[in-house]
């Protein structure tokens, strides 16, 4: 599957879509190493008319000019994280806490990504943190993780992962 579910256009060109892209989703993590695998599954089934939904793999710093170029109203990110909590917990992480928690996966800090994009967003970023359980090389989510990315896929539809209260524990 292409990393972005909607094929993004040329930039010469104007496409209808693009002027309707209100909001960001970027899944983040390794799809080889199972739960850590929960963002891009997520970017991947996740669709909306108003949302650009992009797999990042574990590269997310590859796709700054995308949210740039769209400066979207929220840009969420879901990623698996290690925050000492059952498997497939799902929690909104306040930014300053990103640095407390555990990711095995990615070249760039998020930490650094959201602070240098937060001037290009609107009105807020939102870091969803999924708990992984299994992290052995598979494709395949755990059954809690799966469970997991189906509601965070259902809180984004409904518009509810706006309203998810700040995890305050690392």
């Amino acid at each position: 599957m292409s990393p972005i579910n909607s094929q993004l256009p040329n930039p010469k060109l104007k496409v209808p879509w693009e002027s309707q892209i209100k909001n960001i989703l970027l899944g983040v993590g390794n799809p080889l190493h199972s739960d850590d695998g929960v963002g891009p599954y997520v970017a991947q089934h996740f669709k909306a008319d108003d949302w650009l939904s992009i797999d990042c793999a574990t590269s997310p710093e590859n796709f700054t000019g995308v949210v740039k170029k769209y400066q979207p109203e929220h840009l969420v990110i879901v990623d698996a994280a290690d925050m000492n909590l059952p498997t497939g917990c799902i929690k909104r992480i306040n930014q300053d806490m990103i640095r407390d928690i555990s990711f095995d996966t990615h070249t760039l800090p998020l930490s650094v990504i959201m602070d240098y994009l937060k001037r290009y967003v609107q009105k807020e970023i939102i870091f969803i943190a999924i708990q992984p359980g299994d992290l052995s090389d598979s494709q395949k989510l755990s059954k809690s993780v799966n469970e997991a990315a189906t509601k965070t896929i259902e809180l984004l539809k409904s518009g509810e992962v706006f309203n998810m209260p700040l995890h305050s524990s690392p």
